[in-house]
């Protein structure tokens, strides 16, 4: 795994909190809840994290396997991108503003999860599936999150030892810990350190 893709989702679109997120990616989505889940049915989608407005960081899929979250997809020759990315979703709509708390929780996943995977590079759904993705879109701050990884501390960091964070799996809050990872993944715990620089997109912001 050596990329992160970033998405959003709000479900219904605009509206946050709720349950909807965490029921469409257990295959349980009530499709008669809402007119716009019905376009819905049929669809079999996962991702490995989601982000919540809050920052409250859920889990759905092991971060050594495969989530289906990025389709027909492909970034600089290499197509596939399921079969070697982290998808990322962060509670939101396309276009629209993200919230603090969820960069800085974006930001811890991130620096976690480098240090058990050779991620080199963080890129969003609309860069890997163009003309056919849109999002995070224009109102995700790419600068922002490159201040903040190239930051040598931050509020969270004082707050919680590092590379820890509030991970909520699909059945209920955990105590503080790092995202769940396969044992070959643990033994490459300090590989990720000595990567190269992370190279977050640029974007348009």
């Amino acid at each position: 795994m050596t990329l992160a893709i970033v998405h959003s989702i709000s479900l219904p679109p605009g509206r946050y909190g709720g349950d909807a997120i965490a029921a469409l990616f257990q295959n349980r989505l009530d499709h008669g809840a809402h007119p716009y889940y019905d376009a819905l049915r049929g669809l079999r989608v996962s991702s490995h994290f989601v982000i919540r407005r809050s920052g409250e960081l859920l889990q759905f899929v092991g971060a050594d396997q495969r989530a289906w979250h990025a389709g027909v997809s492909r970034w600089r020759g290499r197509a596939q991108c399921n079969d070697w990315s982290v998808g990322i979703e962060l509670e939101g709509l396309e276009g629209e503003r993200f919230e603090p708390a969820q960069y800085r929780a974006l930001r811890a996943l991130l620096q976690v999860l480098r240090r058990r995977y050779p991620i080199t590079e963080v890129v969003g759904h609309e860069h890997v599936a163009p003309g056919r993705k849109a999002d995070p879109g224009a109102g995700f701050d790419w600068r922002l999150l490159r201040r903040l990884l190239r930051a040598q501390h931050s509020p969270t960091q004082q707050q919680r030892p590092p590379g820890e964070h509030r991970c909520a799996t699909a059945r209920g809050i955990g105590r503080p810990s790092a995202p769940a990872l396969a044992p070959d993944a643990q033994r490459r715990a300090h590989a990720g350190a000595r990567r190269k620089v992370l190279f977050v997109h640029r974007g348009s912001t």
